[in-house]
C-alpha cells in the first residue's frame, strides 16, 4: 500500500463519481486505458477488486469504498495544508464545507453573512439536511464542520458549544391553552402533540420531560418529519407541537403561532460546532469556529421575545448532546 499515488487515488474517485472509465478519463484529461491502468495498479496492490462492472456502470466494492474513503481523507488533508501555507503567507482565504441540521437553517444564513463580513475571501459552502445526512457527511469527509444539537457518537469528534437551543410548545393563537398561564406539563397530554421522528434531538428532549409518562405521550402524539410541516399543522389547528424556538420567530411575530406558557419550559439545550477529531482544521475552519465562540450566540433568535410578556418560566439545561 505504500506505493499508492495521488493519480491512482484520483482515478478511483473519478470513476466512482462518474460511473464509467470513459467519463473519468475525460474529466482527468487522460485516456481510458491510462485510467484503467491506474485502477488496476491499486487493485493489484490491494489484492481485491475495487469495482463491480455492471450494466449500469462501475460500482464500488467494499474494498473500493474503503479506498475511496481514504482518498477523500487525503484530499481533505492536502486542502488543509494548502490553506495553512496560504495562512502562513498572510492570505486569509479558503473554503469551508459547512453542514447544518434542518433546524439550524433558520439562523445559519445570518451566521454565514456575518462571518463573510469579517472574512470576505473565505467561501462557505452550505449543505442543509436531516441529522443522518449531516452525520454521514462528516463521517465521509464531505463536510468540514457541522452545526447540530447533539454531537455524533459513531466516530470521534470535537464539539464546541456556541449558543443556547431552547425548545418550546406552540399552538394556534385560537387554541384554548393560548390564553392560559402556568400550564402544567401533564396538561399537555390531553392534547394532540405533534412531534418529530424517532431519534431527533427535539423528540428525545420531549421524551425526557415525560420520562414517566411515555405511554401517554405516545398515545397522544402524531409524528411529522419536518419543522415546516409541523408549523403548518399547528396553524391548521391539528394540535400543539414541541419545536425549536429558533424555527418559529417569523410566525410568532406575524401572530400565526403562539408559544404556550408551560412550566419547566423552555427546555434549553445547546448548539454545537462539530468536526472530526483526527482532522487538522484549516485556517478558514479555525477562524469560523473562533467566530462562533465569540459572536455566534448574538445571531440566534432570542426566545424571550417569543413569549407573552412576563410568561417565560424556563427549565434547567437538559445536558443532551
Amino acid at each position: 500500500m505504500r506505493n499508492l499515488t495521488l493519480r491512482q487515488l484520483r482515478a478511483v474517485q473519478a470513476v466512482s463519481r462518474l460511473g464509467t472509465i470513459a467519463a473519468a478519463a475525460r474529466q482527468l484529461s487522460l485516456t481510458a486505458p491510462a485510467v484503467t491502468i491506474q485502477v488496476k495498479q491499486i487493485e493489484d496492490d490491494v489484492g481485491l477488486a475495487l469495482f463491480d462492472r455492471t450494466s449500469e456502470g462501475m460500482r464500488l466494492t467494499v474494498a473500493g469504498k474503503a479506498v475511496l474513503a481514504s482518498a477523500t481523507a487525503i484530499e481533505t488533508t492536502l486542502r488543509s495544508l494548502a490553506e495553512e501555507i496560504d495562512s502562513i503567507k498572510g492570505v486569509r482565504s479558503g473554503t469551508i464545507n459547512l453542514g447544518v441540521v434542518s433546524t439550524a437553517k433558520y439562523f445559519a444564513p445570518r451566521l454565514i453573512a456575518a462571518f463573510r463580513g469579517a472574512y470576505p475571501k473565505i467561501e462557505v459552502k452550505l449543505k442543509v439536511g436531516n441529522r443522518h445526512d449531516i452525520v454521514s457527511g462528516l463521517k465521509d469527509y464531505k463536510l468540514d464542520l457541522a452545526l447540530m444539537g447533539r454531537a455524533p457518537t459513531e466516530f470521534p469528534v470535537d464539539a464546541v458549544c456556541f449558543g443556547d437551543h431552547p425548545l418550546v410548545i406552540i399552538a394556534d393563537p385560537a387554541h384554548p391553552l393560548a390564553g392560559e398561564r402556568d400550564i402544567e406539563p401533564e396538561r399537555l397530554l390531553a392534547e394532540t402533540i405533534i412531534i418529530r421522528e424517532p431519534g431527533s434531538g427535539t423528540r428525545l428532549a420531549l421524551e425526557g420531560l415525560f420520562i414517566n409518562d411515555l405511554d401517554r405521550l405516545q398515545a397522544c402524539s402524531v409524528e411529522m418529519g419536518s419543522n415546516e410541516t409541523i408549523k403548518q399543522a399547528v396553524m391548521a389547528g391539528l394540535g400543539i407541537a414541541f419545536i425549536s424556538a429558533h424555527t418559529i420567530a417569523f410566525e410568532v411575530e406575524m401572530g400565526r403561532l403562539r408559544v404556550l406558557d408551560v412550566r419547566q419550559m423552555p427546555i434549553r439545550r445547546k448548539w454545537y460546532a462539530v468536526c472530526r477529531q483526527e482532522r487538522i482544521p484549516a485556517p478558514a475552519e479555525r477562524a469560523f469556529k473562533a467566530f462562533l465562540l465569540e459572536r455566534g450566540a448574538t445571531h440566534l433568535p432570542l426566545v424571550e421575545q417569543l413569549y407573552p410578556a412576563g410568561a417565560m418560566h424556563g427549565a434547567p439545561e437538559s445536558g443532551m448532546r
